[in-house]
């Protein structure tokens, strides 16, 4: 579904697991086209997630569950008044949330190993610096055997399945970019959406 402002922008989405290098790509895109963005995780706050995710997981994992009213009027707000060709946004569910599926025109999915992810992760934990890093990932790594791989691998399936654009070649960030760049420039024209 196209939104209905009267430029036709259109909502790129871009999703993925957490460490597939949503949030640089979205900020390279939004500067190659001049458009705007919104990150997801900027519109979160303490009732976003399920409270005990591992038993969200067991119930089904239904992504509609994960809230975020303030970047659905966030994304609301800029299909109103944006004349940009695009708004990318970091929506690591795709269209898979009831709530954002009208609003999205386009989703591109970084389908990355999860390995690879981890690492990104953890690299990203460690650059920060804080003082308990070490404490804080150790605490991740032990959800993540738990329970978040399995989160992230049951998402990104999910949004696997009405993905426009599927990028799973291991290259770099800048060479990711580019290949969105080129498909928009393009080939997406010919995509119904």
């Amino acid at each position: 579904m196209i939104n209905s402002n009267d430029c036709n922008t259109q909502v790129i989405a871009i999703s993925g697991a957490s460490g597939a290098g949503k949030t640089t790509i979205i900020e390279q895109l939004s500067h190659t086209f001049n458009c705007p963005f919104l990150l997801f995780d900027h519109h979160t706050d303490k009732d976003t997630y399920p409270s005990n995710m591992k038993q969200w997981l067991e119930s089904g994992a239904d992504v509609s569950l994960i809230k975020t009213p303030k970047f659905i009027s966030a994304l609301e707000l800029l299909m109103e008044t944006s004349t940009a060709p695009y708004i990318f946004i970091e929506e690591p569910f795709g269209k898979e949330r009831e709530a954002m599926s009208a609003m999205i025109d386009i989703v591109v999915l970084l389908d990355q190993p999860l390995e690879l992810c981890l690492a990104r992760i953890i690299k990203r934990h460690t650059e920060h610096g804080a003082p308990n890093s070490l404490n804080s990932i150790a605490s991740f790594l032990d959800k993540y055997e738990d329970h978040m791989r399995e989160i992230y691998h049951t998402t990104v399936e999910r949004v696997r399945s009405h993905s426009d654009l599927i990028i799973n070649d291991v290259i770099s960030i800048q060479q990711t970019s580019q290949r969105i760049i080129d498909w928009l420039n393009g080939k997406h024209h010919q995509i119904t959406v």
